[in-house]
């Protein structure tokens, strides 16, 4: 492979010139192969509460200008060690979920035929379904590792199956998941009854909550993702609305009492040395965001997860 194409120069062209791609990176079209592609998907029509994700990929590669090469968290150069491009926005109906479900999936697949894995920013929750059929087809049933303040196994909504609080009940049920090694990571706040823990863990979840995090500390929860995620193929799917609203308030639903961005930056990082297939970052809505607070955090998670999907130089 040619050395990979990396960011503008922030020595030659200022960070806030020129086309707003994630991290300046070069668009699909620019290069002649992709090991990963940050995609976005600016579809909410599937949401509970307050809309707005429609417009959380622009805003979050608009906070994304200041990302720089080197990852010293990691000792990762994320863009050097593999061909990163911005694969702009997976357009789909805003009327009809079904069609937009349809549309994302086809997307998503065809993006990964040449063996490219997507990183994906939404977007409503309800993406998360169209992104695990394109990648169980290509992998199997995968562990997912869900960071949300949210379940998101819930059964419907007005009789609506596909929404951005069903995905994961749907993922299951469609033999998407592997049910012995996927998690919730964050869960807090109130629920509608007791029974919807117990239906949870029938769908094949475990749970890390944000209490557990307080009590008992990152390293423990990380352990316990480890554990419980084994040797599977992961799929990495993150609500902004895991961090406390201090951290990211502009998303849908958000919940008090929730992680810091320090905390679930190292809980990603955590992750590295596992076998990540594919990941999305959604619910960042910038209508409700202030000073790009949660686009700033967004676009750190997803830089993340780019640099723990890089290979690591060997060092002397």
């Amino acid at each position: 492979m040619t050395d990979p194409i990396g960011p503008a120069d922030a020595s030659r062209s200022p960070r806030y010139a020129g086309i707003a791609t994630f991290a300046r990176l070069p668009r699909i079209e620019d290069v002649e192969h992709a090991d990963i592609a940050v995609v976005g998907v600016p579809f909410d029509s599937g949401v509970s509460y307050r809309p707005g994700a429609r417009f959380g990929p622009a805003h979050v590669r608009e906070a994304s200008r200041l990302l720089r090469p080197y990852n010293p968290a990691q000792d990762v150069s994320p863009f050097a060690v593999q061909q990163v491009v911005d694969a702009g926005d997976i357009a789909v109906n805003p009327f009809d979920i079904g069609e937009a479900v349809a549309e994302i999936e086809r997307a998503a697949t065809a993006l990964t035929e040449g063996g490219t894995r997507l990183v994906t920013i939404g977007g409503d929750h309800t993406i998360a379904l169209p992104l695990l059929r394109s990648a169980a087809r290509r992998h199997g049933p995968v562990a997912v590792v869900h960071f949300d303040a949210h379940l998101d196994t819930w059964d419907t909504y007005f009789g609506a199956a596909v929404t951005h609080g069903t995905p994961f009940r749907r993922a299951s049920e469609e033999g998407l998941i592997d049910r012995t090694a996927s998690l919730h990571v964050g869960i807090r706040g109130p629920l509608y009854d007791r029974e919807d823990l117990r239906d949870d863990e029938r769908l094949g979840f475990a749970i890390v909550s944000s209490v557990d995090i307080e009590t008992e500390g990152v390293p423990a929860a990380i352990e316990r993702m480890r554990r419980r995620i084994g040797n599977a193929p992961v799929y990495l799917s993150i609500d902004i609305d895991v961090l406390d609203p201090a951290h990211a308030p502009g998303t849908g639903t958000p919940e008090a009492g929730g992680l810091t961005s320090r905390e679930l930056l190292r809980m990603i990082r955590a992750l590295a040395t596992l076998r990540l297939v594919g990941a999305d970052v959604v619910e960042v809505a910038p209508a409700y965001d202030h000073a790009q607070v949660t686009g700033i955090a967004a676009s750190h998670v997803a830089y993340e997860i780019v640099s723990a999907m890089g290979e690591r130089p060997v060092r002397a």
